[in-house]
């Protein structure tokens, strides 16, 4: 019994040892997309919280067209698609 634990002990230390380097070899490769995947991770958590506070962003679109009217004019043909487009999504995911 104590050869079969002292092996099984021996094998547990060569597999932790094993995944320690294989951690450390993992971070290695992925510290070029460190910077990117934080930028996508922000991008996600902003989104998140678009879908959470859709008022948040009808305000700041109603902010720009009243401070940028010239720019938003051509907005307005796009309005009334764009609500039906959102009405039916909103009955698809009602179903």
């Amino acid at each position: 019994m104590n050869r079969k634990r002292a092996h099984l002990d021996e094998r547990r230390s060569q597999l932790v040892a094993q995944s320690a380097a294989q951690r450390t070899a993992l971070a290695h490769d992925l510290a070029p997309w460190r910077a990117r995947l934080a930028l996508a991770d922000q991008g996600v958590a902003a989104l998140r919280f678009i879908r959470r506070h859709p008022a948040v962003m009808v305000g700041a679109a109603l902010l720009a067209a009243a401070l940028l009217p010239r720019r938003f004019a051509k907005v307005g043909k796009w309005l009334r698609p764009g609500w039906a487009i959102w009405k039916i999504g909103r009955r698809l995911r009602r179903t």
